[in-house]
């Protein structure tokens, strides 16, 4: 009898793309739905972005090309990355792809053997432990927790480290958290790297937005360079989501395994957006510096009126623009919670434990929204809190 492959039996999906499902179901009805479940900038490109893009397509820049990407682009790339995380990479090693995401799954296919152990933070996006599985690998957490203000245990981490380990994830600043790792933490799990030989895939998509201080890459650590591969791209920092656009940096070594996948998979990405990632990266406009500035803003606020909610506590995000709200004095569960905000209020937002089970006991809201659309979604929220006031704590 004919059947699926058992593979796809051990992933899964995305709690923030299950919301927006039901989300979308009510809006159908003639509902109001606040939308704070995905991670998109309601951001565009900047003007000379989408310029160079209808150029190109003017030019006849739709053609098959360069499997790992324009010469051209890789090498603005390799220009971005010095100049704004101080770190000196060859355009030969970077290959473009459709996205993160595919970046991300072919990158672990290229590394990962059925068996291999990979260590990975949770909470965290779904999609580290889904692909683990998917290749027959075995994922292996490491808890993000309030104890170590959501930061990475290196002790932890050393402890979970055996014969089989052979990668270890790491995402800063992060999703869902808004964590950045710190100087600190990032040496250790550097060090645990080089002591033990593992690979080391950096999710660096959020670099560019965080709210003080300088971003710190894996590739600065010392026995890095080696082992270090780094998944990027342009959807958060550049707001071009539907663009679908990443890359890989990676050793030497590694960039003809990708290419082959490459070959194998999606040929190689379109001609044309490649040309306008080049705009963007130079960001002549200042596109990126003036989107922070208003993640900047809104993070204040909203951090501020989510507090203001019972039973709510939230700690500003370092990076990224997630709040990640603990729900432990609503004395509710965090899928209650969100039934709630959904169903009653309007307002769509994550339950925790879909980024993992450490994150059972919050949810996460997305502020890429307008401060107008934010505001108002507490206000709903203030509304239904009448559900959970007064219940005991952890009920």
């Amino acid at each position: 009898m004919r059947s699926i492959a058992s593979r796809m039996s051990v992933m899964s999906g995305e709690g923030a793309l299950s919301v927006f499902a039901r989300a979308k179901e009510l809006e159908a009805q003639g509902r109001s739905i606040i939308h704070l479940e995905l991670g998109e900038p309601d951001f565009h490109p900047g003007k000379s972005v989408i310029e160079s893009a209808s150029r190109a397509l003017a030019e006849g820049k739709d053609r098959y090309c360069a499997v790992i990407g324009l010469p051209a682009l890789r090498q603005e790339i390799a220009t971005y990355l010095a100049r704004t995380r101080s770190i000196t990479v060859s355009p030969a090693n970077i290959v473009i792809a459709p996205g993160c995401k595919i970046a991300l799954f072919l990158a672990m296919m290229a590394l990962l053997e059925p068996g291999d152990e990979v260590l990975y933070p949770d909470p965290g996006f779904p999609g580290y432990p889904s692909i683990t599985l998917g290749l027959g690998a075995v994922p292996v957490p490491f808890e993000l927790a309030l104890r170590n203000r959501l930061q990475p245990d290196p002790a932890e981490i050393a402890a979970k480290i055996t014969s089989r380990t052979r990668m270890i994830l790491t995402n800063s600043p992060g999703n869902p958290t808004g964590t950045v790792y710190t100087d600190q933490v990032q040496r250790a799990i550097a060090e645990l790297a080089v002591k033990h030989d593992l690979w080391v895939l950096s999710d660096e998509i959020y670099a560019r937005i965080i709210y003080g201080g300088e971003y710190l890459s894996m590739l600065r650590y010392p026995g890095m360079a080696e082992r270090t591969l780094i998944i990027d791209g342009f959807s958060k920092s550049f707001a071009m989501t539907g663009w679908r656009l990443g890359y890989t940096v990676a050793p030497p070594e590694v960039v003809p395994a990708l290419a082959m996948l490459a070959v194998n998979t999606y040929t190689c990405v379109a001609e044309f957006t490649q040309y306008a990632a080049i705009d963007a990266l130079r960001d002549r406009e200042g596109t990126t510096p003036r989107m922070v500035g208003e993640f900047t803003r809104r993070r204040e606020q909203f951090v501020r009126d989510l507090n203001g909610v019972a039973g709510f506590r939230c700690e500003p995000p370092e990076g990224a623009f997630y709040a990640w709200v603990d729900i432990t004095g609503t004395g509710m569960t965090a899928e209650e919670i969100c039934h709630i905000l959904l169903e009653d209020a309007g307002t769509a937002a994550i339950p925790g434990a879909a980024f993992g089970p450490a994150g059972k006991d919050f949810v996460r809201f997305s502020f890429a929204s307008s401060m107008a659309m934010l505001k108002e979604a507490v206000e709903r929220i203030v509304k239904v809190s009448t559900a959970w006031q007064g219940l005991p704590a952890g009920r």
